[in-house]
């Protein structure tokens, strides 16, 4: 919502600069889309490591 709002004010002071914004935002959300997912990729590895490393004393406190 803040966002929207900003953009208001921004189309308000600026309308050309609000609508090249607009038009550039989905643009640069597709580039950075692969960024995102290789992001969602390494948390997913870098918890499986921790997981795999706390599993003795995860197995040793339940015993």
């Amino acid at each position: 919502m803040v966002k929207f709002l900003l953009w208001c004010v921004l189309l308000i002071l600026c309308w050309p600069l609000a609508l090249f914004a607009l038009v550039l935002y989905p643009i640069v959300w597709l580039i950075l889309l692969p960024f995102r997912i290789l992001g969602i990729a390494v948390h997913g590895v870098l918890a499986f490591v921790a997981a795999l490393i706390f599993l003795p004393a995860r197995l040793l406190r339940a015993v």
